[in-house]
C-alpha cells in the first residue's frame, strides 16, 4: 500500500472518530448537565512506515491521540421546580453510584420511594457528612445557596458539592456522571459555587458550531475517500503501463 493511501486511510479513521464525538454531542444538546467531548489530534509514525523507494521515514499519519471533556458552564435555565438545582461556578454534586462515588452537574433531582434525594438516574445525593439526604414525602423543601436542604424550616442535610485540582482524571460514566480515576486527585469542598434552586444547567454544546463542524468533517471524509480512489486509479494505470512495456 502506497503512502498516499496509508495517509488517507489514517485520516478517514480519525474523521470517523470525530464524527462519533460530534454526533454524540448533538444528540445530547438537550441533556441536563451534559458536557461536550472534543478530540485532540496528533501524528503517528513508526519504523514500519519507512519508505523503501525514496529512503527515510514516510510522512507521519494523522490520528486522534485522545478525547477530552469541556467542563465549561452550560446555560442556566429557570424551571421553577423546587427539585431542580443548578451550580453556578465550578464544582460537582457528589452522588453514590453503583460502584462508588460519582460526580455530576445534572441537577434535575427526584425523591426515591425511601425518601432519599437522588439524581434522575436514581443515584442518591451525598451529604457533606457522607450519608444520604432523606426528606419527608409530600412536603416542600428549600435548598439554600450553600446547598443546605431545609424542610418545615429545619435543616435535613447539606448537598456535598466538591471540586478537583484537575479534571483530567474525571472519566464519563453515562452521559452526565463522572468517575474520578486518580486516587491522588482528591475531591475537596467547593467554596466558589452557588447552588440555585428552581433552575437547571443545560448542555454546554453550542449547536450551531457543532453542526458546522459536523459538515466540515463530513466534507473532509469525502475528500479522503476521493484521495484513496485516485491512488487506486494511479496504481492500476501503473500496472497496466508496466505490462504494456513488458509486452
Amino acid at each position: 500500500m502506497d503512502n498516499l493511501t496509508i495517509a488517507a486511510a489514517s485520516g478517514l479513521r480519525s474523521r470517523m472518530e470525530s464524527l462519533d464525538l460530534l454526533a454524540n454531542n448533538l444528540a445530547n444538546t438537550a441533556t441536563t448537565g451534559f458536557k461536550r467531548d472534543l478530540e485532540f489530534y496528533g501524528t503517528y509514525s513508526s519504523a514500519d512506515s519507512d519508505d523503501p523507494v525514496n529512503g527515510g521515514a514516510s510522512s507521519t499519519l494523522p490520528t486522534i491521540e485522545k478525547q477530552w471533556t469541556d467542563f465549561s458552564q452550560g446555560t442556566i435555565q429557570v424551571t421553577g421546580n423546587p427539585l431542580d438545582v443548578a451550580l453556578q461556578g465550578s464544582g460537582f454534586l457528589a452522588v453514590s453510584g453503583p460502584q462508588g462515588p460519582l460526580y455530576t452537574r445534572a441537577g434535575n433531582l427526584k425523591v426515591l420511594a425511601s425518601g432519599t434525594l437522588a439524581t434522575s438516574d436514581s443515584y442518591p445525593l451525598r451529604s457533606t457528612t457522607g450519608g444520604a439526604i432523606r426528606i419527608a414525602p409530600n412536603k416542600p423543601i428549600t435548598i439554600l445557596p450553600d446547598g443546605t436542604v431545609e424542610q418545615s424550616g429545619q435543616p435535613v442535610g447539606q448537598l456535598s458539592v466538591v471540586t478537583f485540582k484537575s479534571t483530567n482524571s474525571l472519566q464519563k460514566m453515562g452521559s452526565t456522571c463522572f468517575q474520578n480515576t486518580d486516587s491522588k486527585n482528591v475531591p475537596t469542598p467547593a467554596t466558589d459555587v452557588n447552588v440555585q434552586q428552581g433552575k437547571i444547567e443545560g448542555s454546554n454544546v453550542p449547536v450551531a458550531d457543532a453542526a458546522m463542524r459536523l459538515v466540515g468533517v463530513m466534507r473532509q471524509f469525502e475528500m479522503l475517500q476521493k484521495a484513496i480512489g485516485v491512488s487506486s486509479e494511479m496504481d492500476t494505470k501503473s500496472i497496466q503501463e508496466v505490462a504494456r512495456v513488458g509486452a
